[in-house]
């Protein structure tokens, strides 16, 4: 291939792998377009702090185009990329002009995956962007609203029953905010709750909560969420979600509030390409991320099921290989135009860690195990290192700060609409 700069290279996301490509492409001869359905880079370690009252939205997000400016041959798009033609070479979008490309990037991400009921997800929101953050925190600060004009006990302790599925990362977390939220914050500002009856049931369907970590560092865990006061319940498979709470088999856990966090699955666009795909819908991509048979298509991040060797399980959809792989492909597109060799991807594992609540995690990095405050400021440190060219990292900093101090949090707005109601002008309900 000639070096020009009228080679085109179309990325589709603006999540970590996607900014990760784009960013990387800057001192090479192409021209990048980026394609997002929504405006801003989102931060997702920290949604959970959204959905908790700790951050608001724009703490943890930032617009692409803001992240780009300075980068002479990056454009971004909004626009919804609906179809991929190979034999074209376009990307389709809705209510727009086909993109045609040189190079094509597929960072699409992931969506919630409610196994096949789908009728769950109204009762039981999952946590993948602002919307749902939003939501969360709406449903969590009404509960308490009702319990404290709730007159009958009964109700009042289902109001006050908060249930969350899934015991890996996201749930830990949700369920240790939950519980410090009404231990240390809400507890002052109401009257007629007491905190200790507010109960938080996490459900794990395997043996054991954050499975992908030590055994150890699994049991420090549930011990930190049991002092904190949350009800642990592992090989707990749900059978049913209903407005009432959920079902476990024959036993009923009546619930103001459920959250899911228990699954994930590629967004749509990858079953679209001509690659076999696995059962969450990634596509199975070569050595070099690229699709099979298609050397000029890449696949990246939540989108692509890498399987480092044979018999390895894929790499796991985190945002450390969503980053790597961003870079990597970067360079691969260099090495195509340049007609130099192509390389095999490589993750390098810089170690994992969830945070429980109040000074208490846990890390797992190589073979150095922490937890408890150590492996909490640790993740601090770390999460606020990778909000790279967020211009409110300095607020992060503050609001972490005042709320560890004072235990208040700032961002205890409820806002959002029921989606199941809809209001007048003046807002009544008709």
């Amino acid at each position: 291939m000639p070096n020009k700069l009228h080679r085109q290279v179309v990325v589709i996301g603006g999540g970590f792998g996607g900014l990760a490509v784009t960013r990387a492409l800057a001192r090479t001869a192409v021209q990048v377009t980026l394609v997002d359905r929504r405006n801003h880079h989102l931060f997702q370690p920290l949604l959970y702090q959204v959905a908790m009252a700790g951050l608001s939205p724009a703490e943890i997000a930032v617009p692409i185009r803001s992240v780009l400016r300075r980068q002479k041959n990056a454009r971004v798009l909004l626009a919804d990329a609906i179809r991929i033609d190979t034999a074209t070479r376009r990307v389709v979008l809705r209510e727009a002009p086909p993109l045609a490309y040189d190079f094509l990037v597929v960072a699409t991400g992931a969506l919630t995956s409610y196994f096949g009921h789908e009728e769950w997800r109204d009762v039981a929101p999952g946590l993948k962007d602002i919307e749902d953050a939003v939501d969360i925190r709406r449903r969590v600060l009404l509960a308490f609203e009702a319990a404290e004009r709730e007159p009958d006990a009964e109700a009042r302790r289902r109001h006050l029953t908060f249930v969350v599925i899934g015991g890996g990362p996201t749930g830990v977390e949700l369920a240790g905010a939950i519980a410090e939220l009404a231990s240390y914050v809400l507890a002052r500002d109401f009257r007629a709750i007491n905190p200790e009856s507010t109960r938080v049931v996490l459900l794990e369907g395997g043996p054991r909560i954050l499975n992908t970590f030590a055994p150890q560092l699994s049991d420090r865990a549930l011990r930190s969420l049991a002092g904190m006061g949350v009800e642990v319940r592992t090989d707990a498979l749900v059978t049913q979600i209903d407005d009432d709470g959920v079902l476990l088999g024959g036993e009923r856990i009546r619930a103001g509030t459920v959250l899911w966090a228990a699954g994930v699955a590629a967004a749509p666009l990858p079953q679209d390409l001509p690659a076999p795909v696995d059962r969450t819908g990634r596509a199975l991509v070569e050595r070099d991320c690229s699709l099979p048979g298609h050397p000029e298509i890449f696949c990246i991040g939540d989108a692509a099921a890498f399987v480092p060797a044979a018999g390895k399980n894929p790499l796991p959809g985190v945002s450390p290989v969503a980053m790597q792989q961003g870079r990597f492909v970067a360079r691969q597109i260099g090495r195509r135009i340049d007609g130099r060799p192509m390389a095999t991807f490589v993750y390098r594992d810089k170690g994992s860690m969830a945070t429980i609540g109040r000074s208490r995690a846990v890390a797992e990095i190589g073979k150095v195990r922490l937890s408890g405050f150590l492996a909490w400021l640790i993740w601090l440190l770390i999460h606020i290192y990778y909000l790279v060219d967020f211009r409110n990292r300095t607020f992060v900093i503050i609001n972490w700060a005042w709320s560890y101090l004072t235990y208040r949090r700032g961002a205890r707005l409820i806002t959002g609409r029921d989606q199941s109601k809809r209001s007048t002008s003046d807002g009544r309900v008709p």
